[in-house]
């Protein structure tokens, strides 16, 4: 979907204020080149590569049930037209000027792994100038699958700002072009005391041309044991028994049924040695559950691990922070 004119206008709001002025740029800057980014995190100034994490939260990028910003970003609602604010940051360090371009949003199934393009559906595109300062573009997205829950990637493509690289792997790709940002953020809102558990899709991938080994790492910001929270992932059949061939490798969790493992160290957890083919990505579910109610939203990250194109035996292949709440029956 490309919107211009008049629909362009009523979806494209320029904050007034310029941007603060960046550290000096690292390499000389052609006199056409511009720069426009998004952050991948709060800290990002544009400059690439970076070590920032992690890659996959932008705080650029938003999802909102109305054509009016909502204060924090919320899960599609499947059935409706929802519209996606992504905020272009001009300039950056590499670059001046106005810039002019499409700015394209893309869709996958949570988690890490994701080959680019190849498991990426585009939600839609806008022609944009960036002016100096902050461009905030609205992208509406109609046609939300069910269940409603995904990682979603922004990209701008201008011929003055072009990409330094991109290849199969999205880690990669984010961390080497500021004009790339990923958002994986999820909430989970639970209710205490009912015994229900709340479903979450999450998949894992493999972008090389050869079997790797990749491990999970589940991580939590504060125990979960204060509401009583229960985390348990279900492998499905083909992808648990490979975990037992694999060995079985994992720190603190436990078997609990024929397909199923509990986390029971959320606030440091594993799983390793899963095997993976070639271009293949593989979905399970992770369950959650909450006894008591809670006071504020405990985050808790799920990441993949595991070898990419560029060479590291072990990088960040992407991952997704759920936000957890309980509120009582």
């Amino acid at each position: 979907m490309v919107l211009t004119g008049a629909a362009l206008a009523g979806l494209l709001t320029v904050t007034a204020a310029a941007a603060a002025p960046l550290a000096a740029p690292d390499r000389a800057v052609a006199a056409d080149r511009t720069d426009v980014y998004i952050k991948d995190v709060a800290a990002d100034l544009g400059y690439q590569p970076h070590t920032l994490s992690p890659l996959w939260a932008s705080p650029d990028i938003k999802v909102c049930p109305t054509a009016i910003e909502c204060a924090v970003s919320q899960n599609p609602i499947v059935g409706q037209t929802n519209y996606v604010f992504v905020k272009l940051r001009n300039p950056g360090p590499y670059g001046s000027g106005t810039s002019t371009g499409v700015l394209r949003v893309y869709r996958t199934t949570p988690g890490g792994g994701a080959v680019w393009p190849t498991h990426w559906t585009q939600i839609g595109a806008v022609n944009v100038t960036a002016y100096a300062g902050v461009t905030t573009v609205t992208i509406p997205w109609t046609g939300v699958p069910g269940p409603g829950h995904f990682c979603l990637i922004a990209r701008w493509v201008s011929p003055t700002d072009p990409m330094t690289f991109e290849g199969p792997d999205i880690s990669t790709n984010t961390r080497n072009n500021n004009n790339i940002a990923w958002r994986n953020v999820d909430s989970v809102q639970l209710t205490a005391g009912s015994g229900q558990t709340t479903v979450r899709p999450f998949a894992i991938g493999n972008s090389l041309t050869v079997p790797s080994r990749n491990d999970l790492v589940f991580e939590a910001a504060e125990p979960l044991q204060a509401i009583g929270g229960r985390v348990v992932v279900d492998l499905g059949q083909d992808l648990f028994e490979r975990w037992r061939a694999g060995g079985a490798v994992g720190t603190g969790v436990r078997a609990v049924g024929r397909t199923q493992i509990e986390i029971v160290e959320p606030t440091k957890a594993s799983l390793g040695n899963l095997l993976l083919n070639p271009g293949e990505r593989v979905e399970f579910k992770l369950l959650f559950s909450a006894e008591a109610a809670s006071e504020k939203e405990i985050a808790f990250n799920v990441i993949q691990f595991g070898p990419d194109t560029a060479g590291a035996k072990r990088t960040d292949l992407g991952g997704v922070q759920y936000l957890i709440s309980a509120d009582k029956r």
